[in-house]
């Protein structure tokens, strides 16, 4: 999955049902999970915004995707 150049692995597990997914180009740690397809890839996108809105808020860069 890639979102404003955040790029994420998605695992599922089977046993609770559930998506599960992190953002691996970045130094910071960027997580979401959801129970489809469309609800992790929701989660995905609210979590790279969330995200850069902290750092917005903080007056810090956010970690870039490399």
């Amino acid at each position: 999955m890639d979102y404003k150049g955040y790029v994420a692995v998605v695992n599922y597990d089977e046993e609770a049902k559930i998506f599960s997914g992190e953002v691996t180009n970045t130094v910071d740690v960027i997580t979401f999970q959801g129970e489809s397809v469309i609800e992790l890839e929701k989660a995905f996108h609210d979590s790279v915004d969330d995200y850069l809105e902290f750092c917005l808020s903080r007056n810090e860069q956010p970690s870039k995707a490399y």
